[in-house]
């Protein structure tokens, strides 16, 4: 019940978190990353507030041995760049610079549900059942370990 409770109280957070920094709003963040017109980099200084806190974060979670709630830790398993990597960074920063959404973002905006919320949020799943149709086809070298 405390683990249910812990991921409610931090998704909230975050998701308020993405409200308070407008990142839920896509004319936004097409200002941000329009850098050749009208640029706004208010979404910079959310990012530059963000990273010290991650950081402490990380810091302190290395000091422990276990989570809280989990056994071990997770990490990723792979630390170098491959062609899944790359093709998967494109298309989120396309997907990202041509709807002004990204998952996180579009999930906290679900409650506005404007038909540009439910547009991005039923093609992100889509395109996310699409590659697991795929995935499961390619040859299992290219796949993460």
């Amino acid at each position: 019940m405390t683990r249910t409770i812990t991921s409610l109280v931090s998704g909230i957070l975050f998701g308020l978190g993405l409200v308070i920094s407008q990142m839920v709003n896509p004319q936004k963040v097409l200002a941000f990353l329009d850098i050749m017109g009208n640029w706004d980099p208010s979404l910079a200084y959310v990012m530059g507030a963000a990273i010290p806190v991650a950081a402490l974060g990380f810091a302190l979670a290395k000091r422990r041995k276990t989570p809280f709630y989990a056994a071990s830790y997770s990490g990723p398993t792979k630390t170098g760049v491959d062609g899944r990597l790359v093709v998967g960074s494109i298309m989120f920063g396309a997907g990202w610079g041509l709807a002004g959404f990204c998952p996180g973002p579009v999930l906290a905006s679900f409650l506005l549900a404007g038909t540009p919320v439910v547009v991005f949020l039923v093609t992100m799943l889509i395109g996310m059942a699409a590659f697991s149709v795929v995935d499961h086809h390619l040859p299992s070298q290219s796949k993460p370990a």
